[in-house]
């Protein structure tokens, strides 16, 4: 019994190596050959607990104290709008989406062109449907505008 269990092991094992070794050499060949292999795509992660500062939204730098964002591991979203600070539930979707609920907000009052730029920053990420990491950044985009965030140190 304990024999013919091992020989059925040694048959299943010599089965699936024959069976991939077709595939080996078409590979080497085609890298040989001067073609590129594609590489199955592998989706990108959010970065989680990871705070970033707004350097630009909607195209036009952010001076002063810059807007902030936070996603944790519980998918709530916290951060520093320039002003004020939020919160909301954020969820990141299959092919880099991402959902953005509705703020719960301070209700400090600054200077108008600091809560104007507050408001052009929350819109933009509440709008937000897309998102993206290139050169290091991380970019909401939506129909209420673009975001480009770095890293906080």
């Amino acid at each position: 019994m304990r024999a013919s269990r091992i020989a059925a092991i040694c048959v299943l094992a010599a089965a699936s190596i024959a069976g991939t070794a077709h595939v080996a050499p078409l590979v080497a060949q085609e890298a040989r050959a001067g073609i590129e292999v594609p590489q199955p795509l592998r989706e990108q992660q959010f970065p989680l607990g990871v705070t970033y500062e707004a350097v630009s939204v909607n195209g036009r730098a952010v001076a002063g104290d810059r807007p902030a964002l936070t996603l944790d591991s519980t998918f709530r979203l916290r951060g520093f709008a320039g002003c004020n600070t939020y919160s909301a539930v954020a969820y990141p979707l299959q092919n880099q989406g991402i959902a953005v609920g509705p703020f719960a907000l301070t209700r400090m009052q600054c200077d108008r062109a600091t809560m104007e730029r507050e408001r052009a920053f929350l819109e933009a990420v509440r709008g937000a449907q897309q998102w993206s990491v290139d050169n290091g950044q991380l970019v909401l985009r939506g129909g209420r505008g673009e975001i480009r965030l770095e890293r906080a140190l």
